[in-house]
């Protein structure tokens, strides 16, 4: 798991290097057929990605996105209308059973269809119209990381086919983004010994960044064994913050921008209850500097005027990543192979 971590950089400009004839096609096919709706479908890890990809499509495209439950189709039998949509699967295999069947009945009503996956071979590359290749290479360890972080690169390939703001330019540096990010591998094996005997936490993130609270909590509880609830700022505030007790760990993705207010105000909150908070941000969010406990990312993403946090979820994930992995060891468990899980999931 860590050694896959480490090659993310050279993945993810392995993938935006060959995908890009791929986007442009599909970017003159979207010109040809603007959908009126996206409907993305996913499960586990790839489930995480296509709810960044809910943010990043609606904020850079206008256009509504859905989620798909692929228990309407395989369990209920439903029809849903899908003609005038852009239907999105999104599968680190591309074998994920129940995910393929949504794109396939999508395609019998005539809608345009999106692969976003792995596997060049696999079943889903080949029943998609378009296909967004994630050039990852061979991901050995059950925890997905380098194949999540190259299904978000996917997706900002996908905005830039729908006519995003942002350019080519803005999104061959995000490998040096995640490089930078790795650089904080020493802080992060000082962190997984203070935190060896946690078992359960809270991950909080808004926005562009609400997917990672989703994919760390999720790294946690499968190489770690936390059971690590995740939330957004505003959902901690309707409930559930009444769990949170002195020392209770809570793990906070603080990146400037929109977001920002209303996490400081969570940051607040949770310093009147005593909790154990950590932190993830970057230099530029200045007023992060006064958290006690949190790690700061050596980066300086393009910015987008309201869109501060636009480039940051690739680079914030990725000391999430490392920390579950350090964290596994620390506990003296497997991340390669958690109980229970193998690498290809399929359900109906």
């Amino acid at each position: 798991m860590l050694a896959e971590i480490l090659e993310q950089p050279a993945a993810l400009a392995r993938t935006l290097k060959a995908q890009i004839p791929a986007a442009k096609k599909l970017q003159r096919a979207l010109a040809a057929k603007r959908p009126s709706l996206i409907v993305l479908a996913a499960r586990g890890t790839s489930d995480n990605a296509a709810q960044f990809a809910r943010y990043l499509l609606e904020i850079e495209t206008g256009i509504p996105v859905s989620l798909a439950a692929p228990s309407i189709n395989t369990l209920y039998g439903a029809q849903v209308n899908l003609s005038n949509a852009l239907v999105v699967a999104i599968s680190q295999s591309g074998e994920s059973t129940d995910t393929n069947f949504v794109l396939e009945r999508a395609k019998e009503q005539g809608a345009m269809t999106v692969g976003i996956t792995n596997e060049a071979d696999s079943t889903l590359a080949k029943l998609a119209d378009h296909v967004l290749l994630v050039r990852a290479g061979k991901e050995r360890s059950v925890a997905a990381t380098k194949t999540y972080t190259g299904q978000l690169l996917s997706v900002y390939l996908l905005a830039y086919a729908l006519g995003s703001r942002f350019s080519l330019e803005n999104l061959e540096r995000i490998p040096d983004l995640a490089a930078a990010a790795l650089t904080l591998e020493p802080e992060i094996t000082t962190l997984a010994a203070r935190y060896s005997f946690m078992n359960h936490a809270v991950v909080v993130g808004r926005g562009l960044n609400y997917s990672n609270a989703f994919e760390l909590a999720l790294k946690l509880m499968e190489t770690c064994y936390v059971v690590a609830e995740r939330f957004s700022s505003a959902d901690l505030l309707h409930g559930p913050i009444a769990m949170v007790e002195a020392a209770f760990p809570v793990f906070l993705f603080a990146p400037p921008g929109p977001t920002w207010p209303s996490l400081s105000t969570m940051l607040e909150k949770l310093d009147s209850l005593s909790a154990d908070v950590f932190v993830i941000t970057d230099p530029r969010n200045k007023e992060a500097a006064s958290v006690r406990r949190r790690l700061v990312i050596p980066i300086k993403p393009p910015v987008s005027k309201g869109l501060e946090d636009l480039f940051t979820p690739i680079p914030y994930i990725i000391p999430g990543q490392m920390l579950a992995a350090k964290l596994a060891a620390e506990k003296g468990l497997n991340p390669d192979a958690p109980r229970a899980l193998s690498k290809v999931t399929r359900t109906l």
